[in-house]
Order: structure tokens, then sequence, then C-alpha cells
């Protein structure tokens, strides 16, 4: 069984340590079990469960560590990674930004679980795939798609005392919806903890309707265009720029947060009025895990509070450097927006053009977080606050920092990959070329 309780993992974890000679010993231990369809063209092409569960320990002496992992858990196992990890260590150089581990701490319960989404079976997913596909072959169109879900646990502890657990789920699903000339292409993707918030058949109904409406697109002169980005293309770009709010490489010069001359942006208003960006493990639509991978609790954090940079996630290190409090970044990133539906964003729009996501996005500037890439699965012309015609897609050369000096409204946030991002409309976004791509 992948899935340990709090319970069995502590047992497991307390016999690890115990078997350490080292100064320091931290172990992790972690399990996921889950499932998942992909299908093409119409028809599944595979199917399968994964069920996986591995241990890593950390040995120090002095400045010294070697790490070592297993999947085997009887007790001449965990002795054998144990001895592994000390070995290693003993070869090691010191390591010059060694911190010891923390002691014990006291964690939030999560939110993370949901018993519905960890009952998932082979059957709740062929039912899920299944209401995709009718939409598809109802259509005339062809989709390819990838539904998976996962039930997962990790769990720390460290010769110091410090334990943590968490337990998670979690369902993705993603298609391509395509006609049947390769002319038109529509996309949609979503995540959850929650199975009853999925819901492929509605999902799939607009990739369908993109594939149809993006079919005979028109080529028209790029340059700089109002856009609605949908919550998708918003977090391609933005979810770049998250990663920089650490203050380490905006103290080193190496990021956008550099000040010129030396220093941080800390304190400067670098984004418009309307942008406030925080993270919240609890969030009930976004909920994560409440620890770190070494045991620093996280918690709601400001990080942009209208359009002022308010924080720099610090490393243990690097807060030791400064003489600051750690401040680890979180997976849970929201930017907060309106009430406004991507649609009510689309009518107040006299003329402008609708991105439904963005694609092979690269960095071209670091420092001012400068990125090119593609439009893609669905790009149209606005006029007079209505869809008029699909366009031939573009590539971009655009800032999410200046994009986000160029905000004009903010819908209701979804969730994304990067975390709760609302559809935007922004002006004066750079598009410099047309491509050829659906």
């Amino acid at each position: 069984m992948a899935i340990l309780s709090k319970e069995e993992a502590q047992a497991i974890l307390k016999k690890v340590v115990g078997f350490s000679k080292a100064d320091f010993c931290e172990v992790s231990l972690s399990g996921s079990d889950g499932g998942n369809i992909r299908y093409a063209r119409n028809a599944v092409s595979t199917a399968g469960q994964i069920s996986t569960m591995s241990l890593g320990v950390s040995s120090t002496f002095g400045k010294k560590t070697g790490s070592a992992t297993i999947n085997e858990f009887d007790d001449a196992s965990l002795q054998k990674v144990v001895k592994r990890a000390e070995e290693l260590a003993m070869l090691a150089p010191e390591n010059p930004e060694f911190m010891p581990p923390l002691g014990p701490q006291t964690f939030a319960e999560s939110n993370t679980f949901n018993a519905k989404t960890a009952a998932i079976t082979p059957d709740t997913r062929a039912e899920m795939v299944g209401k995709s596909l009718s939409v598809s072959k109802a259509a005339g169109l062809d989709a390819a798609g990838f539904l998976e879900n996962a039930t997962r646990f990790n769990a720390i502890m460290n010769s110091k005392g410090l334990f943590a657990y968490n337990k998670g789920t979690n369902v993705s699903f993603s298609v391509t919806v395509r006609n049947k000339q390769g002319t038109g292409s529509g996309y949609v993707e979503q995540d959850f903890n929650d199975l009853d918030k999925m819901d492929t058949l509605a999902l799939s109904k607009i990739a369908a309707s993109k594939a149809n409406g993006s079919a005979g697109a028109k080529a028209i002169e790029p340059g700089k265009y109002t856009v609605i980005l949908e919550p998708l293309a918003a977090s391609d770009i933005i979810g770049n720029m998250f990663r920089g709010f650490d203050a380490r490489s905006a103290d080193e010069g190496r990021s956008f947060m550099s000040k010129k001359g030396g220093g941080t942006r800390l304190g400067e208003q670098l984004f418009s009025e309307n942008v406030n960006i925080y993270s919240d493990p609890m969030n009930t639509e976004i909920p994560s895990s409440t620890f770190t991978g070494e045991g620093l609790p996280v918690k709601r954090t400001q990080w942009v509070e209208k359009g002022v940079v308010k924080n720099l996630s610090y490393s243990r290190y690097w807060a030791a450097q400064k003489n600051v409090q750690p401040l680890p970044f979180s997976r849970s990133m929201i930017i907060e927006g309106g009430n406004q539906s991507l649609e009510e964003l689309i009518k107040s729009t006299e003329k402008g053009i609708l991105v439904t996501r963005f694609w092979y996005i690269r960095s071209v500037d670091p420092q001012t977080l400068l990125l090119t890439g593609l439009t893609r699965d669905g790009t149209f012309y606005i006029e007079n606050g209505e869809i008029k015609f699909p366009i031939k897609n573009f590539r971009f050369n655009e800032s999410p920092v200046i994009m986000l000096n160029n905000v004009e409204a903010l819908g209701k946030p979804v969730r994304t990959g990067s975390g709760l991002i609302p559809p935007m409309k922004i002006r004066d976004f750079t598009f410099t070329s047309l491509s050829d791509a659906i």
C-alpha cells in the first residue's frame, strides 16, 4: 500500500532515525497511488494504475552530507540505506552553506485531501473520458487528452525532533480537440483536489467550440493590441514571474527583482495598483502542504499589495546571511481579481484579441523578464464587444512585469497550473510576427 497513515509513516521514520550514527539525520518518506487514461484520435491509447513509495535519508557529519534512497522497508533495508548515506557523507566535501536541521515545529492541518477523489476507480476514469469522447465524436472532431488522478502523502523527520505529515489528492484533465482538416484547434486544461469540481463534459465542449470556431483563421498585422488573456494564457506567462520572488537571486543581481547598482526592488511599486498577489496553503480552491521539505511552516503571505512588492522569499541560509527571518515560497499563488466573467471582459473590449493559451515560452532577458512564445489553440479578433473571427497565431515578445503594469481589468480567478489566476484584460500587448501553427 503506497499511502501510509500519519502513524504508519511516523513509525518507519522513527526506526530510520534510530539507526543513525551521524551528527544529524534527516529522513523523508513519500508515496503515491493513482491512475491515468491517455487517448488520441477519439480512442484510448493507454491506461494504467501506478503505486510507488520511497524513502530518502540525508546523513551529516559536521558540514559533510550524504544522501541515499530506497524503496524497501524491512529493517535490514532501512539499516542499509542509513549506512549508505553515512558512507557517502564521509566522502563528501564540506558544504559551506550547510544549515543544521530545525527542531520541532507547529504546522496547520492542511485541507489537501478529498475522500471522493481518493476513491476514484478505473471505472470512474473511463466514465470521465467517455464524456469527453462523446463530445468530439458527436461534433465530427478528433480529441487527444489525458486524465490522471493520484493520492499522495509525504512525511519528514529529523534527529532533532521535527516531524511533519501531509496527505493530498489531485485529479487533472487536459484535451486538445481539432477538426478533421487540421485547420482548427481548441484546448482546455484543469486540475482540482476535489473530484466534484471536475467536469470533463463541459471542458470538452469548450475545446470543441474553439476547434470549430478557430477554423479559417485570418491573418492580421502584428503589433500592439489590447488582449483578453484566458486564465490559462495568463498563467503560462505569470508562472515565469513567480520564480523571481527570490531574495538571493535579487540580491545577487540575477533577476528582475534586482535593483540597478545593488539591492532589491522590495518595497517598490513594480506593478499596476490593481495587482494584488498572495499565497495561502489553506485556500480552499488551491490548498497545499503547510510545510517545506526541510520543515519550515508555510503560512499566508502577501507578495504584492496594490502593485507594491511586499515580500521576497528567503531560504534559511540566505535569511541568516541577511539577518532576517526565513520565508518559504508557496505553490498556492493567488492573483486577486474581480467578479467579471471572461465573457464580460470580452463585452467591454472595443477592439482586441482573445488568447486561449501560449506555448513554447522562452526567456529572452532575465533582468527584465522579457519572454517570447506563440499563441495556440484558438486566437480570436474582438470588435465592439464580440468575437468577430479567428485569426492566425502570433509570436509575442512581452514581459509579465510590463503586462501587469498595463492591466485594465481582472476577472474572477480560476485554478491553473500556476495558482489561482484571473482572466486579464491587458493593453499594448506586443505581437511581433505571424505563425502558421494551429
